[in-house]
């Protein structure tokens, strides 16, 4: 396959890094990626300021080209300018941190992989359940065992798919759930200080999830299974749309 690799980690993120090498040998991947950390910026895109690419090594060897933008920015320039069209698959990670529940409306990883489905690409986001001290091996050799089934899938649906990897040795990873994505809200915190000029300010300093509901993406992979979730970007709701049939709004 012809694999657009991309993330919001930067560039030189070592879970980028373990997915171009899980797939290096078996598939032509091409990385376009933000210079520099962009997570949590959502679908966001860059309008008010110009797109800078730079080529860059890996080890002495041409590696890919990082941009100034998100990760939105790098799939757009990497299929119009830099690559061409000629791709089968947009792969976004491997993210350090679960991208599951309302969190992912924030994700430049899904979003990444979204953006490649707004311009008719299959994507995948992949992600890890561990931010303090992640491993990405299990989770890129699961990212290649998914490119490997999906050779055999014949719809002409384009798709994209969050995948998250839950952070255990493979021998204790329970198996595979498809589910949905979870919408219960978060409790967060948010920690207040001032500074030394007696200015005061604000850290998120913790959020945690509400979901109970085990064929949720939040509560299978804190069960220890990895989920997968399939997306799309149509956020109008046909409930809504057909009661606002009926309104009377005069002007």
């Amino acid at each position: 396959m012809r694999i657009l690799l991309t993330n919001d980690d930067g560039i030189f993120a070592e879970g980028l890094c373990a997915l171009y090498d899980a797939l290096c040998e078996d598939h032509e991947v091409f990385v376009v990626a933000p210079e520099a950390e962009r997570s949590a910026v959502g679908h966001a895109i860059t309008i008010a300021d110009p797109l800078r690419i730079k080529k860059v090594k890996r080890g002495n060897v041409f590696f890919g080209y990082a941009v100034n933008g998100t990760p939105a920015d790098c799939v757009k320039i990497a299929i119009h300018e830099l690559i061409g069209p000629g791709i089968d698959l947009v792969l976004s990670g491997i993210n350090r941190g679960a991208n599951v529940g309302i969190n992912v409306l924030y994700s430049g990883t899904v979003s990444a992989a979204t953006e490649g489905v707004i311009l008719g690409y299959p994507g995948i986001a992949v992600s890890l359940g561990e931010y303090r001290e992640p491993d990405y091996c299990f989770a890129a050799y699961f990212a290649s065992c998914l490119l490997d089934a999906l050779k055999d899938y014949n719809s002409e649906e384009i798709f994209c798919l969050n995948v998250n990897v839950p952070f255990l040795p493979a021998h204790k990873i329970k198996g595979i759930k498809f589910v949905k994505q979870s919408t219960a809200p978060l409790i967060e915190k948010f920690e207040k200080r001032v500074d030394p000029h007696g200015n005061i300010y604000y850290w998120q300093c913790s959020e945690r999830f509400t979901e109970t509901d085990p064929e949720t993406d939040v509560v299978a992979l804190k069960e220890g299974f990895i989920t997968i979730t399939p997306l799309h970007y149509n956020l109008t709701s046909e409930k809504v749309l057909k009661k606002l049939a009926s309104w009377k709004i005069e002007f």
